[in-house]
């Protein structure tokens, strides 16, 4: 089993989505946590309904500090997917430790002003990007690639639309 952490800052929208999709697409053989820099210390709850929408229950999603993952006795992490979203001049979070690291950015939906249907659509936007990255992640060979070639894959699932 492998171990997946997906940060973002706020660890409250798009680390939690993916959280979710590996929980779910990665079952058996991914576990997935997600964290923030600076926690919101909720999740969103559009997050959530998006994640329900599409069959997938995380009912213990919390907003939480990547700090738990650094403190002796953490899971070791394998894998640290980052999801800011460069392009609006957001800041990646570095989490210390041994795991392959890839950026996946992902422009944050909460912050999509607008009513309802607007919020939804952006979180639906979010889940669909991310989903393309997971499912091309666990489809990766991860017990055959050696380091340099798995960061090699993990760069080009970055690169995704």
């Amino acid at each position: 089993m492998k171990n997946v952490l997906i940060l973002c800052t706020g660890n409250s929208a798009r680390s939690v989505l993916g959280e979710g999709l590996i929980h779910h697409l990665g079952a058996g053989r991914l576990r997935a946590f997600s964290a923030g820099s600076r926690p919101m210390g909720r999740v969103n709850p559009l997050a959530l309904e998006t994640l329900a929408a599409h069959g997938m229950a995380l009912p213990e999603a919390r907003s939480k500090s990547w700090d738990e993952f650094a403190a002796p006795g953490a899971p070791q992490i394998d894998f640290i997917f980052t999801v800011c979203d460069s392009a609006a001049n957001e800041t990646c979070p570095y989490f210390p430790g041994p795991g392959i690291r890839a950026h996946w950015g992902i422009e944050d939906p909460s912050h999509v002003d607008g009513d309802d249907a607007a919020r939804r659509a952006a979180f639906e936007l979010a889940y669909q990007k991310l989903r393309r990255k997971v499912e091309a992640f666990v489809a990766l060979p991860l017990d055959t690639l050696d380091r340099a070639a798995l960061q090699r894959e993990l760069a080009a699932i970055g690169a995704l639309a």
